[in-house]
């Protein structure tokens, strides 16, 4: 080979190598972009959990203070007034606070025994409500239903009516009766076979500070005559749902907690919590 040619292919073996060494210092500073993107969106990731967190507890002390622990809990009070925004440097942080005792509460239905009747009739008017065929909780009637996802273990539920029941029901204890203070419309309609707008009258003219007991809410004039039982109602709750919503830069995140207040201490007992991505696209309240 001729000394032009061996240089020739020395040059071509150089810019081979070089370019080699382009591509790999090129891959590995894209790695290392990459991993930097992943540390920097896992550590805004702990502090909108951090945000989240101190807002549930924020939450929560407002929830101890006398109006929701007292026998009556009503929409005039501090805690309903939502969306509760809360002011934090670069965070957008959006509170709300539902009483889960203004749903239908599913475990009178799910305990073994007996079944109520007066609570069977208000859920058949609730699927018929929502446009949901009959649904037989027989198989899980007895069983410890503690989160509503388990519905799904049902012949009759599919995914679509489950996300339609979701709203409107809770797994309460027991003796948790449904709070006409703060139950809606719709909830309201199935106490009887009436029409949601005249349900909504109702709603309408449910004083400010509530009804003072189930009693005088079965006796309002728009309820004479038909014979709406009191059975299974109240106005006291001690469940609460707190959803915190927080957004820091393109990182967005829910958490939902579930909380129970001692009837005694009013100290907040958290039942359960889920940290949930918010849908994509969706904007905060």
């Amino acid at each position: 080979m001729s000394p032009s040619r061996q240089q020739g292919v020395a040059l071509i073996t150089v810019l081979l190598i070089m370019a080699l060494a382009l591509l790999l210092a090129g891959n590995l500073l894209r790695s290392h972009r990459l991993a930097l993107q992943g540390t920097t969106q896992s550590l805004h990731q702990v502090q909108l959990r951090q945000w989240a967190i101190a807002a549930e507890g924020w939450a929560a002390q407002l929830l101890q203070e006398p109006g929701p622990a007292s026998r009556n809990v009503n929409l005039s009070q501090e805690w309903a007034r939502r969306p509760l925004p809360l002011v934090l440097p670069g965070v957008e942080l959006h509170l709300q606070i539902e009483d889960l005792a203004g749903r239908f509460n599913l475990t009178p239905l799910l305990a073994p025994g007996k079944a109520d009747e007066i609570a069977w009739a208000r859920w058949a008017r609730l699927l018929a409500r929502l446009g949901i065929a009959a649904i037989d909780l027989a198989p899980l009637r007895g069983v410890e239903v503690r989160d509503l996802s388990q519905l799904r273990l049902l012949p009759d539920m599919d995914a679509s009516s489950l996300r339609r029941l979701e709203p409107w029901v809770a797994l309460l204890p027991l003796e948790a009766p449904l709070n006409v203070n703060t139950s809606r419309a719709l909830l309201v309609s199935i106490l009887e076979d009436m029409s949601e707008s005249e349900a909504q009258m109702l709603i309408e003219r449910r004083p400010l500070d509530g009804y003072p007991d189930a009693g005088t809410f079965a006796l309002v004039s728009g309820l004479k005559g038909r014979g709406i039982s009191a059975h299974g109602l109240g106005v006291a709750s001690r469940w609460f749902r707190i959803t915190a919503e927080v957004a820091a830069g393109s990182s967005r995140l829910r958490l939902v907690s579930d909380l129970e207040l001692d009837p005694k201490t009013r100290q907040a007992r958290v039942v359960q919590r889920r940290f949930l991505s918010p849908i994509q696209g969706e904007p905060l309240p």
